[in-house]
């Protein structure tokens, strides 16, 4: 078990030597194959050795660049093929041939593929499988194609078309008028199954492949609403043609609606008073939504409403400072478009919260930087502490503060000093975090690397550290735990000679 696991770490190793490489793909099984083939240094015969391992492999391989058309075999490597022609590097025949396949997979995946030549497209908007033509619309970037599909008998290929944002404006409008089928449609459900018909949501048959809650009575409802759902949800579709949808007694439309950035302001606020949280929260972050509405949102019982309203851009100050925490890494774009003035203004306001959240910009004028650097306040510090540009004693400062709460983000400084890393890694109390954060450092020297392996976590991030000493590395391939000998085994700074003593004679 060592054994193999020190081959596979071996496979990911930049440093090893070609004719080691060539060793290993000569005995690789499909898991020693699959990492050699993410290698970054493999030559001309090495990939055609490793692609003739398994049309697994050799995918991998053409999805890297590193196969031609040339070198496979669409009979042999059907997958390495449809890669690509997915990536518009195939053969066209290879793409008729799978549009002729009479396996319906091989035309499914075919039918998954953006940019296909047009005599290829006609085969499969054709074909007799609806789930091929469902695929199909769901991915072609052809606008005249999905125009025709769109009047396709098969409700659920006009569900695809309705979710694709390539298709027209015109026809995405007109597809949200479909509220009905008509007797000639053909759904999901009643392709299946004889109407009416309700799915048991805790349907026993093992082959049964129906969402769950799929229904019809003839009129295709469950397939109708979802093409209306997708419908809304694509930004291509005209807003003026989900006029009235406000009220829709779907959640799924509204809660669609709510999201759409450019949702009149009037019916953002309806949806903003919606008897669902998600459909409140949706429509939290919509910039139209008057100080009034923001406001009673600020102050909704449910998390994810609040959050988003320190997400609208424009939320009043005094509303974001007062929502507490925000459980968001990226920055509120209230905070992240203020201008040179404001920032200048929120950097010395009386409210903890909004300096915490402009310290997490990483744009601020330096004066800015150093004054939020030297606040009072934990939570500030924390946000500035990884901020580039900090000089060496406001970092150390920090930590004399405040300590254990500030020393992770502190490692994780750029600009923090070997010697300010070393004696983070011996502050008492310890702080587990900070021995992982240091030991992923590719500037972390070897003697703070040394510390993190005394860390159960941070021992194998270091042990796969080139700074660390060679014969400490050849150490660690004996260690107790794989996951450390392993990562020892996949250090660049491993000597070569342990390399081939790890694999043996080399031929």
């Amino acid at each position: 078990m060592r054994e193999r696991a020190l081959r596979l770490a071996l496979a990911e190793n930049p440093a090893l030597p070609g004719r080691l490489v060539s060793r290993l793909i000569d005995g690789a099984d499909e898991d020693l194959a699959d990492r050699l083939a993410g290698r970054a240094d493999l030559d001309r015969a090495q990939v055609l050795a490793l692609a003739g391992q398994s049309d697994d492999v050799a995918a991998v391989l053409a999805g890297r660049g590193l196969l031609e058309a040339e070198a496979v075999d669409p009979l042999d490597r059907p997958y390495t093929a449809m890669v690509l022609i997915e990536e518009g590097r195939g053969r066209e025949e290879w793409a008729v041939a799978f549009a002729d396949d009479p396996e319906t997979k091989w035309r499914v995946l075919l039918a998954a593929c953006p940019r296909l030549p047009a005599r290829v497209n006609l085969l499969l908007a054709a074909d007799p499988d609806f789930e091929v033509v469902t695929e199909l619309a769901c991915f072609t970037t052809e606008s005249d194609l999905l125009a025709r599909l769109a009047g396709h008998p098969c409700a659920d290929v006009r569900a695809a078309v309705a979710s694709n944002p390539a298709t027209p404006p015109p026809v995405l409008a007109e597809l949200v008028t479909q509220r009905s089928g008509t007797p000639s449609s053909i759904c999901v459900v009643c392709a299946r199954e004889s109407v009416p018909f309700v799915h048991d949501p805790n349907c026993p048959r093992l082959d049964c492949e129906l969402p769950p809650g799929a229904e019809c009575d003839g009129t295709h409802q469950f397939v109708i609403h979802n093409l209306l759902v997708k419908a809304v949800d694509n930004s291509a579709t005209p807003v003026d043609a989900l006029a009235g949808l406000t009220g829709h007694p779907s959640i799924f439309v509204r809660w669609a609606l709510a999201g759409r950035a450019d949702l009149p302001a009037a019916d953002a606020e309806i949806l903003a008073a919606d008897q669902s949280a998600g459909v409140r929260a949706a429509a939290a972050a919509h910039p139209g939504l008057s100080e009034a509405t923001i406001r009673r949102l600020s102050g909704d019982g449910n998390g994810e409403v609040r959050w988003r309203v320190a997400r609208n851009p424009s939320v009043p100050l005094d509303v974001l400072a007062g929502l507490g925490r925000i459980n968001s890494g990226r920055i509120p774009p209230r905070i992240a478009d203020a201008g040179p003035d404001e920032v200048r203004e929120l950097a010395a306001s009386p409210s903890p919260q909004l300096r915490m959240l402009l310290a997490e910009r990483r744009d601020l004028p330096p004066e800015v930087r150093d004054r939020l650097a030297r606040d009072p306040d934990a939570k500030v510090l924390k946000a500035v502490a990884p901020h580039p540009g900090l000089s060496e004693e406001l970092l150390r400062d920090m930590v004399s503060r405040h300590g254990a709460r500030v020393i992770v983000p502190v490692a994780v400084n750029p600009d923090a000093s070997a010697g300010l890393l070393f004696d983070l890694a011996r502050h008492l109390p310890p702080v587990p975090k900070v021995f992982r954060e240091i030991a992923g450092r590719a500037d972390a020297p070897a003697e703070v690397l040394e510390l993190c392996l005394a860390d159960p976590r941070a021992r194998p991030i270091a042990a796969a550290h080139p700074a660390l000493p060679p014969d400490r590395i050849v150490e660690l391939l004996a260690d107790g735990d794989d996951r450390v000998a392993a990562a020892a085994a996949a250090n660049p700074a491993l000597p070569v000679s342990e390399m081939f003593r790890l694999l043996g004679p080399v031929p």
